[in-house]
């Protein structure tokens, strides 16, 4: 009875649970959030250990936390590394979607990657149910993707789509509201962040954090040869000397760190074209590849899809929320839903 009365003060929610940010769509109402999946913990005297924040306010400790506070990233790869931890990251969006009321009892779209296990699936389910979910459904990312970008998923045509997220990668042809063949990679916005990294410190003897990488691949990063060389200055630490230090950076330095991850997603783009039916791969030549997710703003890895592919590229309108708009329309309309939902 609690639940049923909760219900009716509730507003559904679509969430797209990722790896590097979490979105959130409240039916109705739009997109109401998005932040990063970081929770930041403080260890406390007696051995247990509260939420000091989440989200936006946590990832700004990323990198400077004392001992006693660990800031920490609860999915990994895509699915849920942390249950108690990503059970408190989903009760504050909640609670956040409905102005801090603690008695709320909402219906939730998740989305997940195609990869994910039936342990995964459930991991997700109850973490939500814990979290205040009154009914969970799980929904592929792709096919949220693909929704979200204006494709009309329920006709028998073929649809690519390519999601580069923060910790996968998930390639999908959608045929009749169903996903007739995929591919994941565990390669995404993180590792592009790794590899940087790992160049920085091979080929400049300096050490640079996570947060500092990304700005780099945001502001300097680049797929291709073309266009004009950008330059940024970046601060770290001298792995020589141990005192901090600044040195320049080029996007053409930053496109040879990216090469393995980039070709490592155009590689799992190829396999998943060759495994697709004749009939639906006529499609994708007249409709194109449709790029969506964070990583997919990569300056010019659009241009290096399609001289890969020699296939038209459509990135995403607005390619970071393609997947939480797809989940919201889902939310509209019911009978969309039932045909998408992943059985648990």
């Amino acid at each position: 009875m609690f639940e049923w009365v909760a219900g009716l003060f509730s507003n559904d929610l679509a969430i797209d649970l990722g790896t590097a940010n979490t979105l959130v769509y409240a039916k109705g109402r739009g997109i109401l959030c998005s932040e990063p999946s970081v929770v930041a913990i403080a260890d406390m005297n007696d051995g247990t250990s509260r939420v000091l924040a989440v989200g936006a306010e946590a990832k700004e400790m990323t990198g400077r936390t004392p001992g006693s506070i660990r800031a920490i990233r609860p999915i990994k790869d895509g699915v849920i590394a942390d249950f108690d931890v990503t059970e408190a990251m989903l009760r504050y969006f909640i609670r956040r979607a409905h102005n801090r009321h603690r008695f709320v009892k909402p219906r939730i779209i998740i989305c997940v990657p195609p990869c994910i296990t039936s342990v995964e699936k459930r991991a997700v389910r109850e973490s939500a149910v814990s979290a205040g979910a009154r009914e969970v459904h799980l929904i592929e990312e792709p096919m949220a993707a693909a929704i979200g970008s204006g494709m009309n998923v329920t006709e028998p045509s073929g649809n690519m789509v390519v999601d580069v997220g923060g910790g996968t990668t998930d390639v999908a042809v959608i045929s009749l509201a169903g996903i007739v063949t995929s591919s994941s990679v565990r390669v995404g916005g993180d590792k592009m962040d790794e590899a940087i990294i790992q160049y920085v410190k091979r080929k400049h003897n300096l050490l640079i954090g996570e947060r500092t990488a990304e700005v780099i691949k945001i502001t300097v990063g680049t797929a291709t040869t073309n266009g004009a060389t950008r330059t940024m200055e970046i601060k770290g630490r001298d792995l020589v000397a141990g005192i901090p230090k600044m040195v320049v950076l080029s996007s053409d330095e930053v496109r040879d760190a990216l090469q393995e991850p980039i070709h490592q997603i155009i590689d799992s783009v190829i396999q998943t074209l060759e495994r697709t039916p004749p009939e639906l791969a006529a499609d994708i030549v007249d409709r194109g590849i449709v790029l969506v997710g964070g990583g997919a703003q990569l300056r010019d890895f659009d241009k290096l899809l399609r001289t890969e592919t020699k296939l038209p590229i459509v990135r995403a309108e607005d390619p970071f929320t393609a997947v939480v708009s797809g989940a919201g329309m889902a939310l509209d309309s019911l009978e969309l839903l039932g045909q998408i939902t992943m059985k648990v």
